[in-house]
């Protein structure tokens, strides 16, 4: 099984330079003996109250993209600090990544208060996606209602070429508009189909539209 190491020192002082080396011997030794294989290592010297760190952000692509499901850390602080330190886990909760601790000696042991905050924020990001869904779902019904056809007036496609300018159905964009839907809602029609549009785009191309055309 594959894990990557983080490690992180507070200051960009040279004395904390043996800081990371440390760190690094005994959790590559830790993550040996819990049966992981290093695919990577990742380092900050860096505040835990900030999120904007290098490695951090590096560190929390490297395990999206590669499905890494372990990270090992000194301890829970090596992580971050306040707000950002729950901000992380719950990053990683999403990744099911497990946090392997040295302090814990094992997978990181959470207090009833952070494990009751992590449960509430998977909470309110499901809800979030369901009135996403929801408004996407309305804004079709809402598009159909009014005559859009997507069979036939939309080709389910990219942008083929290249072209770093989004390709949208301009016409449908006006069409929708004039009958009744706001920019939200066309967006969210969109989106529906395929284009990733957001709402400032297709305000922008319709008012770009009806400057051409004299609307």
């Amino acid at each position: 099984m594959k894990a990557v190491i983080y490690c992180r020192v507070s200051t960009e002082k040279e004395t904390q330079e043996s800081s990371l080396v440390r760190q690094e011997e005994e959790l590559t030794n830790f993550a040996g003996a819990q049966g992981y294989e290093i695919a990577k290592i990742f380092k900050d010297q860096h505040s835990g109250y900030d999120i904007e760190r290098d490695g951090l952000l590096d560190l929390l692509s490297y395990i999206k993209e590669e499905a890494i499901k372990a990270v090992f850390v000194q301890d829970e602080t090596r992580i971050g600090r306040g707000n950002g330190r729950m901000a992380v886990l719950h990053l990683l909760q999403k990744t099911n990544t497990s946090v392997f601790t040295l302090q814990d000696k094992g997978v990181l042991n959470l207090n009833e208060m952070d494990s009751m905050l992590l449960e509430i924020l998977a909470l309110v990001e499901e809800y979030q996606r369901k009135l996403h869904n929801a408004k996407i779902k309305r804004g079709m019904k809402r598009a159909v209602s009014q005559g859009f056809r997507p069979e036939k007036n939309l080709k389910m496609r990219g942008n083929q070429e290249g072209r770093e300018r989004i390709e949208v159905p301009v016409d449908e964009i006006v069409r929708l508009r004039n009958a009744g839907l706001t920019f939200e809602e066309i967006a969210a029609t969109l989106k529906g189909l395929g284009f990733e549009i957001s709402k400032a785009t297709v305000h922008r191309r319709y008012i770009e539209f009806t400057k051409t055309h004299g609307g």
